[in-house]
């Protein structure tokens, strides 16, 4: 067979780890998040978006300008060169660039291919004939350049149909770049303000919204920690208001759930004080019946017999012999029965002489080694209630070990310290399962040994584990803090 290992859990994917961070953010956080995205988003898209068209819109705005100033050159340089006037041509050059802030340079030359006037000052730059040629046939040539002053539109227009020449003129785009920067800086700053007010109106909104869902989650931490006088304002006549209505409705029927609750614990308490007091009671009854009267009635029995056998033949002295015999076996009966319902040294020498009592009863009853240790229990005794529940519990705890533990040894040790009377009871048996533990008949005792130190403000906890034995700690508070560690009384077998 191929044994199957358990494998660890795969990781979480993306889409979990990214719920997982969003769904550890706040509302509020989670509503200015969305707000201030959207404005954000929708802000730089036209703001990129008006970027490339009005750059696009300008370029061709561009083109067309330098195509019209360089014809309009063309035009008005033909008969200066007709009449080789070049200095007019120069004068015609300076004034086009004087009249067009974005013209960088202009030139014109002949069909030789000599430039005849330029605004570059001393020198041509060597290459700038050669960049852009006009084509034949052409109307118009224009191309971008890269110069040291960053992309031109160089436009080449003929002369004269190309009989005279090519007129040149060149437009810078910064003109244009700094329009289009400007309307991206007022488009941007427009999209900080709507965020600004954005963010103001989610703010707003996000605290109308969950300022009652704050208010809810704090009362309801508060019903948490048993608080359910707890009443929330109901906001407005929408969802939340309606969720604050039924949270209210909640906590009242909450509050009288708990006070009938109480109650009927209350009741159930005294209910209970009541029966446990009465069982005993009758309990102290009988073993008092049983002691003074049927024992008395046995032992008068006892002492008829004895005379009966005196005075009669040898088969009748033999036969109230046997009476005798089943008379005193009777009478021990009816002890050990008196001593099991309440044993008067309870009553008359207080719990650790009745424990001391029963325990070595039991040693005498069983094979199983007792160790008993009381201390602080000789300074003064407890009120009735706690020595007889003490001894109660006490007593099914060992009754438990002797019918159902299966052990060797066992330890009892009850203390009395710090305002409070401590009990433990121990064995080496087979132990059982806590989590099953009063489910089964045999452990219904664990519920009365519960209820009556739960009755008296006191806990009762049980540690037991199957094969490892099981041992019960008590604890009673006594309302006082005297104990003499040098006064104990202790029998060990």
């Amino acid at each position: 067979m191929t044994s199957l290992s358990s494998r660890p859990d795969p990781a979480p994917g993306f889409p979990e780890r990214l719920w997982r961070v969003v769904g550890a953010v706040s509302v509020r956080t989670k509503i200015l998040g969305i707000v201030l995205g959207l404005v954000l988003l929708l802000g730089l898209g036209i703001t990129a978006q008006v970027r490339v068209t009005l750059t696009q819109t300008l370029e061709r705005q561009l083109q067309e300008q330098s195509i019209s100033i360089a014809r309009d050159v063309a035009a008005r340089a033909t008969d200066l060169i007709l009449v080789n006037d070049v200095f007019g041509l120069f004068q015609l050059l300076r004034e086009t660039q004087e009249n067009n802030s974005d013209l960088r340079y202009a030139f014109v030359v002949d069909t030789e291919g000599r430039v005849l006037a330029h605004t570059f000052g001393p020198g041509f730059p060597a290459g700038l004939l050669e960049a852009n040629a006009v084509v034949a046939q052409a109307h118009h040539q224009i191309k971008m350049l890269i110069t040291d002053d960053g992309p031109v539109w160089d436009t080449a227009v003929p002369i004269f149909d190309g009989r005279a020449g090519v007129a040149r003129i060149a437009l810078s785009e910064a003109g244009l770049r700094r329009a289009v920067d400007a309307t991206t800086g007022q488009l941007l700053i427009t999209t900080v303000l709507v965020s600004i007010i954005g963010i103001t109106a989610a703010g707003f909104l996000t605290w109308l919204l969950t300022r009652p869902i704050v208010t809810l989650a704090t009362a309801a931490n508060a019903v948490a920690k048993g608080d359910l006088s707890q009443q929330v304002r109901r906001w407005a006549d929408d969802e939340i208001g309606d969720l604050s209505s039924a949270f209210n409705s909640m906590t009242d029927s909450l509050a009288k759930a708990g006070e009938e609750r109480a109650e009927r614990e209350q009741l159930r308490e005294r209910y209970v004080k009541a029966v446990i007091a009465a069982q005993e009671d009758e309990r102290k009854r009988i073993a008092r019946e049983l002691h003074d009267g049927t024992s008395q009635s046995i032992t008068s029995l006892m002492i008829g017999l004895r005379a009966l056998g005196d005075c009669g033949n040898e088969e009748m002295k033999r036969r109230a012999e046997e009476l005798r015999g089943v008379a005193t076996r009777t009478l021990d009966e009816v002890h050990a029965l008196s001593l099991q319902l309440r044993p008067s040294v309870l009553d008359d020498l207080g719990l650790a002489a009745a424990v001391e009592r029963y325990v070595a009863d039991c040693r005498k009853r069983t094979d199983i080694t007792f160790d008993l240790a009381m201390r602080g229990l000789d300074d003064q005794r407890l009120p009735s209630e706690v020595e007889t529940a003490v001894y109660r519990i006490v007593q099914e705890a060992i009754t438990n070990v002797l019918r159902h533990a299966r052990a060797s040894a066992a330890s009892v040790m009850i203390e009395r310290r710090d305002g409070a009377l401590r009990a433990i009871v121990e064995d080496d048996g087979q132990g059982f399962e806590i989590a099953t533990a009063g489910k089964a008949d045999q452990r219904l005792g664990l519920f009365g040994m519960r209820e009556r130190a739960e009755l008296l403000g006191g806990t009762l906890t049980i540690e037991s584990q199957p094969g490892r034995g099981a041992s019960i700690f008590i604890e009673i508070p006594t309302g006082d803090g005297r104990w003499d560690s040098g006064r104990h009384t202790e029998a060990v077998e």
